[in-house]
């Protein structure tokens, strides 16, 4: 049973990891003009806007090698609480034309995230499952 808990934690980590990583890449490559924006309109200091490349960057391939993946999820649970109060606010109670919730993809990432802070990398990772921050 401890094996398909393991491949369960395994497969929570590379999904979520894989799809923020597509995000930080994006910012790799195209900038951080907007989340600049972003930070700056809210009345923030500019330096903050680049903990968006830890959040998307560092924490996802903390996930993906199974190293100190709970501080990699809880840095993801940060940075989606920051990009829900900064961008997504206004969705918060909203509906998509399609009938979800605005925020699906969003508190998806969040829900996923807060699942890996508290499961930990499990038995397939590089830091094992005996490190305190796996």
């Amino acid at each position: 049973m401890q094996s398909s808990a393991d491949l369960g934690k395994l497969l929570l980590r590379v999904v979520l990891g894989v799809l923020i990583l597509f995000h930080g890449v994006s910012k790799l490559i195209h900038g951080p003009g907007y989340i600049l924006g972003v930070v700056t309109g809210a009345g923030l200091p500019s330096f903050l806007a680049y903990g968006v490349y830890v959040g998307e960057v560092v924490a996802p391939l903390l996930l993906l090698l199974g190293y100190w993946t709970r501080l990699g999820g809880l840095i993801i649970v940060i940075n989606m609480l920051v990009a829900i109060g900064l961008v997504h606010l206004g969705q918060l109670a909203t509906l998509a034309d399609t009938g979800g919730w605005a925020l699906e993809l969003q508190g998806m990432f969040l829900g996923t995230a807060l699942a890996i802070m508290l499961l930990g990398a499990g038995r397939y990772s590089f830091g094992g499952s005996n490190g305190r921050w796996n």
